[in-house]
């Protein structure tokens, strides 16, 4: 009976979780000449998100254009650009707003004027820093999609391995690594109450047709995987996100270190857990996630938040700093110094 119980108040959470997703902003009116600000937060005073990673700064993203907010995936372009993706096929191109000006460009993704959600949920995005190719895996379709560095030429393939996955618990992250493999996590869990959910392993581009070895993720409990992407080390850090019931829902993150050298087929794959995303800390629906590499620095992590077009929530930026085995205590004694 208690087990019953618990199944009946999870379902009942969420139809309310789901009714509260209609619960949206008016949609904004055309602008021919739309503007997008990065509000800065005052982050002087708030502690470290964990031992691997220290924070920077954190921005408000808004903007008066009806192509902007609901990014789920981001990547690095190199020199300081970034490139986020939302899951209604937009796209918002912008530069580090604490070094120079953003100077952010909106448009349509992949040059495709189509509007039915069903076939423009992106939901996880991924580079080639040397050809600068794209990849986008995309929910509802259960697609892996391969673009030039402009947006241009795509081309799509559906994966068998991933043919039964959800199409809300897709492709939810996806990262290129160096050697050319592919790591592509899928959202969903394979029950109510277990903690490792599908997982796949290209030897190559799946795009070109290669087959993947699966293996389990397995994530803290109450989290799920919303994207990745490589250090320079060869590990990837991997985002989490995690829904708490409420009205309005509230959410927070988690950010683990994971190496893929550990991956097995069919076992488990498991991360360490460098960074929490919760309050004090600036929070929201924390879907996109990219490194990104200047010179002999410590890499720059930077972390998006989906908004959902909602009244209750945000497009937050932050920009972190991997600082892994020094720690993050270490970096904010050299930022005093200085």
């Amino acid at each position: 009976m208690l087990l019953l119980i618990r199944r009946v108040t999870i379902v009942l959470l969420c139809c309310l979780l789901l009714a509260l997703s209609w619960w949206r902003s008016p949609l904004p009116h055309l602008d021919q000449n739309p503007r997008v600000t990065f509000t800065p937060l005052d982050v002087a005073d708030l502690p470290a998100p964990g031992p691997g990673l220290a924070l920077e700064a954190a921005w408000v993203v808004k903007s008066t254009g009806d192509d902007f907010g609901s990014y789920s995936a981001l990547v690095s372009l190199g020199n300081g650009g970034l490139l986020a993706v939302s899951d209604r096929g937009r796209y918002l191109r912008f530069a580090d707003p604490s070094s120079s000006d953003p100077q952010p460009r909106m448009g349509r993704f992949l040059e495709t004027d189509e509007n039915d959600k069903r076939k423009v949920d992106c939901e996880s995005l991924t580079r080639d820093a040397e050809t600068g190719q794209l990849w986008a895996g995309y929910e509802q379709s259960n697609a892996i999609v391969r673009a030039d560095p402009q947006g241009r030429n795509p081309r799509a393939v559906h994966p068998a391995a991933m043919r039964d996955w959800p199409s809300n618990g897709g492709p939810e992250a996806m990262v290129r690594l160096a050697d050319g493999r592919f790591i592509v996590l899928s959202e969903s869990r394979d029950g109510w109450f277990e903690t490792e959910g599908p997982g796949l392993l290209f030897p190559s581009d799946p795009v070109d047709g290669a087959k993947p070895m699966p293996f389990q993720f397995d994530a803290p409990s109450g989290y799920l995987p919303t994207d990745m992407a490589q250090l320079p080390d060869g590990r990837v850090l991997i985002l989490l996100r995690h829904v708490v019931l409420a009205i309005p829902p509230r959410f927070t993150g988690k950010i683990l270190v994971a190496d893929p050298a550990q991956i097995r087929k069919g076992q488990a794959w498991r991360g360490k857990d460098v960074a929490d995303l919760a309050p004090p800390l600036p929070t929201d629906n924390f879907e996109g996630l990219a490194v990104e590499q200047r010179g002999a620095e410590d890499p720059i992590v930077w972390v998006i938040s989906d908004d959902n077009n909602a009244l209750f929530q945000r497009t937050v930026l932050l920009k972190l700093r991997w600082v892994g085995a020094r720690g993050a205590g270490a970096r904010a004694d050299e930022k005093g110094a200085r």
